[in-house]
């Protein structure tokens, strides 16, 4: 029985099938997600989980190289946005792009969506994922 880490089989089995420059997505309540992208819902009630939370959770096992969110975020809810840069060193790549290319498009490139209770419009971060720090390099 797993009693650390990503406790959620399907997020930590998930997990451990991407690769560097793979793409998943934390998305509030309310993203709309085609039915060929795998979701893991984890919502309970509005607000719970936060995306904010999730995403704590999910960086402290996963290397990040880039994020993405939409435009919607910075106009529709900036402290939201705030929040999620917090999160990143400044030499984590950081991409704006209109609502319609990350519902429409980068929802179908994701592996997969964790699915949140947050009814903080606009929640949504897609995280690529990075060879990370724990990769050996001679030079």
């Amino acid at each position: 029985m797993t009693e650390t880490g990503i406790l959620n089989r399907e997020i930590a089995a998930e997990m451990a099938r991407t690769g560097h420059t793979d793409m998943i997505i934390i998305a509030d309540a309310g993203l709309a997600v085609p039915n060929t992208t795998k979701v893991i819902d984890l919502s309970l009630a509005p607000n719970l989980p936060t995306a904010l939370q999730v995403l704590d959770e999910v960086l402290k096992h996963f290397s990040v190289e880039k994020i993405i969110y939409s435009q919607a975020t910075v106009d529709v809810s900036p402290t939201r946005e705030q929040e999620f840069l917090s999160r990143f060193d400044d030499c984590v790549e950081r991409e704006v792009v209109p609502h319609p290319v990350l519902r429409d498009e980068l929802t179908r490139k994701a592996k997969f969506v964790i699915r949140t209770g947050d009814f903080t419009a606009n929640s949504n971060l897609v995280l690529v994922s990075a060879g990370g720090p724990r990769w050996y390099c001679e030079k």
